[in-house]
């Protein structure tokens, strides 16, 4: 399966807090949020189908920053945007808005944040497809 690199566009009604493995614990805002990623090993994009198992319950592992917010009961997943055969996870992610939490899947790189977040998760899906488009 081709890979490259893909938007996790989520939905949260209502705050909450989350406890980010080793970045701590974080009152998130209702909102909507973009997590951005690589998807680039010999999987490709198999691991947009683990984000969404974490999603619906159906794996309780809680392995990247973005497992602690997609595993919340009170995010949804709305949507992913892929760009295929594309390295382009920082330069993406730096196209969309700031988030709450620092170095959210950002560990591996010089970027503020690869977590994303706005009022409204439609605003959020436009960005996030414009920084896609971009790319392709």
């Amino acid at each position: 399966m081709t890979g490259g690199t893909y938007t996790l566009c989520l939905d949260l009604p209502h705050a909450v807090d989350v406890e980010v493995g080793a970045l701590g614990a974080h009152r998130l805002p209702a909102g909507g949020y973009a997590y951005t990623g690589s998807a680039l090993g010999s999987g490709g994009f198999t691991r947009v189908d683990r984000h969404r198992r974490v999603a619906t319950g159906e794996n309780d592992t809680r392995h990247w920053h973005v497992d602690y917010l997609t595993g919340h009961p009170a995010t949804e997943l709305v949507t992913v945007i892929t760009s295929g055969g594309v390295d382009a996870e920082c330069r993406i992610a730096r196209r969309l808005p700031d988030g709450p939490v620092p170095e959210f899947g950002a560990s591996d790189c010089d970027c503020r944040s690869h977590l994303a977040m706005t009022d409204r998760i439609t605003t959020l899906i436009d960005a996030a497809e414009s920084a896609h488009a971009a790319e392709n």
